[in-house]
């Protein structure tokens, strides 16, 4: 089966979904040219508010430094589907703002360009970014995007609490076991039982469930991506761990403490208002302390792991520019992705957006100019060789909805982490062993046809 004719398989039911929800207003004629000749490259990006406003400073910027082409900026929702739909339907923007872990699925789905061919044929770099930023651009052996901005998370913490609690607010914790002794010192609990104040919880915010394995030394998927693993020493030790918070305060305390709380992005936000001590989560929080409380005293550091000779570990992740599969205008489309590349670029970008930059080489001024005080702590952790990104799987999503499962029945006493996991195992790894062998026999003709179209 020839790729096109697989996407139409593939994309034949989204299709009648988007239609039927309207989504196929995005398909559409576009318009070639500007009345002054220049040709028209558009640009779908997933970003809103002051993210959405830098990446339109630096198309704004590079609309003006020449006079042949001309970037559409469209900020817009639900962007995987309308690419998916536009894809499909042959009339996809030029470029498109997407996430690095989802780069995998869209390429073996030929919704995406490899970028190799235009990569060698103008001597452009790889070198030039952190390794754990461009490894997140490959699959397969192809470049599929290269990227915007990055993140990576760290441990968050108020400092009045901590002087409030006896603790140095310059020393914060180094390994799992300290972090628990603080958390102790740090929660309050009244009269009746109920937590007035909560030192740390696993489950606040609870987005990177499935990964706290991590700060002790494990990993979801084999390196060589052929086993999964869940079930290994490292990973138990980690879920007894997280198991030991509702044993120590209960589950139901946890539960109704946490669901006092408000909307990650507003006042009520637990950490933000004053009302969790230490949290993980990624360089974009301090852009909501400064909108929500911008007199709340914190601070940042690395999270701890259970091995104090396992340093620095932390998820990073990267936004990615990809050019959709059938993009009109491929190397105008690339002249722009470049754009964004020249350091002077990137750094008004992510300065824009309050990150840091992915590239090797970073200027001063950045650094100077840039609002969050401790941004060079997550620059840092992005060097560090224990960053971690999402594994390079076709099965992930399958992955993290049977590890939520089995987090659940942790957090909830109702089952012991080593047999929750060992389930999580069991009924994962065929669906590996069939999506592996499934690439198996296409892989050749898939590459094949990549190198074709490059």
């Amino acid at each position: 089966m020839r790729l096109k004719n697989r996407i139409n398989v593939l994309l034949a039911g989204l299709v009648l979904v988007a239609a039927m929800t309207g989504l196929t207003s995005c398909v559409r004629e576009k318009p070639d040219r500007t009345e002054d000749g220049r040709v028209i490259v558009e640009y779908w990006e997933k970003w809103e508010d002051f993210e959405k406003d830098a990446m339109r400073a630096v198309v704004d910027k590079y609309n003006a430094s020449q006079d042949k082409v001309f970037v559409k900026f469209l900020s817009t929702g639900q962007i995987e589907q309308k690419l998916l739909l536009a894809t499909s339907g042959g009339n996809p923007p030029d470029v498109a703002g997407f996430w690095a872990w989802r780069l995998y699925t869209y390429a073996d789905m030929g919704a995406l360009e490899p970028l190799d061919g235009l990569i060698e044929r103008d001597g452009f770099d790889m070198d030039r970014y952190l390794p754990v930023i461009s490894e997140q651009c490959e699959h397969h052996g192809f470049i599929w995007g290269l990227p915007s901005t990055p993140a990576t998370l760290a441990l968050h913490y108020n400092t009045d609490m901590f002087r409030e609690a006896g603790l140095d607010p310059n020393r914060p914790p180094r390994t799992i076991a300290e972090l628990d002794e603080y958390a102790a010192k740090l929660t309050k609990i009244d009269e009746d039982g109920e937590i007035t104040q909560l030192g740390f919880s696993p489950t606040e915010p609870g987005w990177w469930n499935e990964r706290w394995c991590y700060w002790f030394g494990g990993r979801l998927v084999s390196k060589d991506g052929t086993k999964i693993v869940t079930d290994s020493p490292e990973n138990i030790a980690a879920y007894d761990w997280v198991q030991s918070y509702p044993e120590k305060y209960g589950f139901k305390t946890l539960q109704v403490f946490q669901s006092a709380g408000g909307q990650f992005s507003s006042a009520q936000n637990l950490f933000i208002s004053g009302k969790v001590a230490m949290e993980l989560q990624g360089v974009w929080m301090a852009n909501f302390v400064e909108k929500y409380n911008p007199d709340l005293n914190w601070a940042v550091a690395p999270f701890p792991s259970s091995d104090p000779e396992l340093k620095d570990v932390t998820i990073c992740e990267a936004d990615v520019l990809v050019i959709p599969r059938g993009a009109r205008h491929k190397e105008e489309a690339w002249d722009f992705i470049k754009f964004v590349q020249r350091q002077e670029n990137m750094e008004m970008l992510c300065l824009g957006q309050r990150k840091f930059s992915p590239l090797r080489e970073v200027s001063e001024d950045f650094y100077k100019q840039h609002p969050n005080p401790y941004i060079r702590v997550f620059r840092n952790l992005a060097e560090s060789p224990n960053a971690r990104y999402t594994p390079k799987t076709q099965i992930f999503n399958e992955l993290r909805d049977e590890f939520t499962n089995a987090f659940d029945l942790i957090w909830r006493d109702k089952a012991e982490p080593d047999e929750a996991l060992t389930v999580v195992r069991e009924r994962i790894q065929p669906k590996l062993d069939r999506a592996l062998q499934q690439w198996k026999r296409i892989a050749e003709e898939r590459k094949e046809e990549w190198r074709s179209e490059e």
